[in-house]
């Protein structure tokens, strides 16, 4: 269970309560035109996770490896590997999942050296399949371990694409299985979709307990059961010149890559050109407590009155260590916390937080999760999916393109032309 806890100053006037509504229309068309696909993933993807099961048991290299290799980058690895991070802690059975992301070429040389090819399954993910990022490490996985294609190794290697891709094309052209995105799920959206479900659900994870929970989120949106979210992005849309910065304030590490699949979502989806050609936009930003209580925080209280946070909580976490009662001479000041957990520890402090943000006038709101459960997580995404689509409606914007991301890569693919000439 999640409890969402509204608690930005904000009043519902009637302008802004015709917002609101005009916003849910948007969405209700979006899922009945098929503008957006991300809606019906929840329920769709349960066919990903028969396929996945089906092809893998009769394919022992699929089946039976330890090590599962993903290479793609964004929207193709954040979602899963977010999952993953939050997931693997409570278990230690599922199969080790490498994300290869970043042409970075210390770190693809570290990563590269852990792989035992014999006992690993590469997945290829990429929407259009031409990421330069993803062809290029895929390339060198290729050249290290002298991956056949054509032969002993074809069952070893996964592509997850857009029908018709060539990367799709490329996958028909030497036998590989090939999973299909849905044409209408952008990238920063399809953790629900084949992006996320292979893996994890090869990996051993119950992905359909995710799925579950998303379904669960996306049913009750539609059914006006959440208008929590309306409230909240009614607040975000209308206030974006004043609170330009989100902060998402996640308390507990294994939630640093959600954080990052956020920022991704946020910036992605909201950074834009609206109708009348003004640049809009919120800028969102990752931290995780308690650490960075001891950086950014400073500048949330003392700073520009720029910024909203939400603070998201684990009420359980399932595995807890009580701090020993143990006095330390000239340190006894700290005994206070003596006999308590660390789960309490970091909680109290996610509390007090709060409580000092919101004393001195910064508009904050709270997720408190009950415990880490498949479900719950599965609910957390569609609540970022579709506070994103609600928020984009407000400005005005197409939610769902990423023009400047497409501008870049024209850069680059001239800057290196220009080289080889």
């Amino acid at each position: 269970m999640i409890d969402y806890r509204l608690t930005l100053h904000h009043e519902t006037i009637p302008s802004t309560r015709n917002r609101m509504e005009e916003a849910f229309g948007r969405l209700v068309r979006e899922r009945e035109e098929g503008i957006a696909g991300y809606y019906n993933l929840p329920v769709d993807s349960t066919l990903v996770i028969d396929e996945v099961k089906a092809r893998a048991a009769s394919i022992p290299e699929q089946w039976g490896c330890e090590t599962i290799v993903v290479v793609g980058i964004g929207g193709s690895s954040l979602g899963a590997k977010a999952l993953d991070q939050i997931l693997r802690p409570a278990h230690p059975e599922a199969k080790e999942i490498l994300f290869l992301e970043n042409p970075d070429p210390l770190e693809l040389h570290a990563k590269f050296k852990t792989i035992d090819k014999g006992k690993t399954l590469f997945i290829v993910i990429s929407k259009s399949g031409g990421t330069i990022e993803t062809t290029s490490i895929f390339k060198a996985l290729i050249a290290r371990f002298a991956l056949d294609l054509e032969g002993a190794d074809r069952h070893r290697v996964l592509t997850v694409t857009d029908k018709g891709s060539i990367l799709h094309s490329f996958a028909q052209e030497y036998g590989l299985d090939c999973y299909f995105i849905p044409a209408n799920v952008g990238g920063r959206f399809s953790v629900l979709s084949a992006v996320g479900i292979v893996p994890l659900t090869l990996a051993g994870y119950d992905t359909g307990k995710i799925l579950e929970g998303g379904r669960e989120m996306v049913d009750a949106f539609f059914r006006r059961e959440a208008d929590h979210l309306l409230e909240k992005g009614a607040f975000l849309a209308e206030n974006w010149e004043q609170y330009r910065i989100n902060v998402l304030f996640a308390y507990g590490s294994y939630f640093e890559d959600f954080t990052k699949w956020y920022v991704q979502l946020w910036g992605e989806s909201l950074g834009k050109i609206d109708l009348s050609g003004n640049s809009v936009g919120l800028t969102p930003a990752g931290h995780i407590g308690s650490v960075d209580q001891h950086s950014f925080l400073q500048l949330i209280i003392e700073g520009p009155r720029d910024k909203t946070v939400t603070f998201l909580q684990v009420e359980d976490f399932g595995l807890d260590i009580e701090i020993p009662k143990i006095s330390l001479k000239h340190i006894e000041k700290n005994d206070y916390i003596n006999g308590h957990s660390f789960g309490e520890l970091l909680n109290a402090e996610c509390d007090a937080t709060r409580e000092a943000v919101s004393g001195v006038g910064v508009p904050t709101d709270l997720i408190r999760i009950d415990r880490l459960s498949k479900r719950n997580l599965g609910e957390l995404i569609l609540y970022y999916e579709l506070l994103t689509s609600i928020v984009g409606a407000m400005l005005g914007i197409n939610t769902y393109d990423q023009p400047g991301v497409e501008l870049g890569k024209k850069i680059l693919v001239k800057k290196f032309q220009n080289k080889d000439r």
